[in-house]
């Protein structure tokens, strides 16, 4: 994980919000990461802190064995990622759609993190529920190869839904902006320059 802190701060750094940056790609030269790194400069220009995890560096099963009929001991990189999601105000992911849903360490990681008792609490004798992480919001990068009107109006866009409704939303986090860049895989080097401008002039608009 990396901190917000950077020399020759403004005075005003460390009086915005607190933000905790989840870049979900698997890949450390990726788009997604030039993404969140220049998303993280814009914040950090208007005094927010930031702080990243990358799941590509962390060290955890992502496999929930016995869903929540047992409980299943978290590692201390997944103990860690409870501590900051508490810590946090706003959270950012950044993440490729692959196959129109979540990379497989992505979701494993919201399996095995968004547990019970820390997420939400279901109701007894009810079929509602408590949404433990409210008060939060949420942006979300998303990179793709499909054009998002297809992805939008063909697919459906499951990605899409499944992160704002039944997992952000099911805890209580409030998805503010869901930007996506695509299609990535015929995009040229100027588009791409382009997107990273603009993921910086996102942060710097929290």
């Amino acid at each position: 994980m990396t901190d917000g802190a950077k020399s020759g701060a403004t005075p005003l750094e460390g009086d915005g919000k607190r933000i905790l940056m989840i870049i979900g790609s698997p890949k450390s030269d990726s788009l997604c990461h030039s993404l969140a790194e220049a998303y993280a400069l814009g914040a950090r220009t208007e005094g927010h802190v930031v702080r990243q995890m990358r799941l590509s560096e962390m060290s955890f099963d992502p496999v929930l064995h016995e869903g929540y009929s047992q409980s299943q001991a978290l590692e201390p990189d997944l103990l860690e990622a409870q501590r900051q999601i508490h810590w946090a105000q706003h959270l950012v992911f950044v993440y490729p759609v692959w196959w129109g849903g979540l990379p497989a360490q992505l979701k494993g990681f919201f399996d095995r993190v968004l547990l019970p008792g820390f997420a939400f609490k279901y109701r007894s004798d009810s079929q509602r529920w408590d949404k433990l992480l409210g008060g939060r919001s949420a942006d979300l990068l998303v990179t793709l190869d499909t054009p998002r009107w297809y992805f939008h109006w063909i697919y459906g866009a499951p990605a899409h839904r499944q992160m704002k409704r039944t997992i952000l939303g099911f805890c209580g986090i409030k998805t503010h902006r869901l930007e996506t860049f695509s299609p990535v895989r015929p995009s040229s080097e100027s588009q791409r320059q382009n997107w990273i401008r603009r993921a910086e002039l996102l942060g710097s608009r929290v």
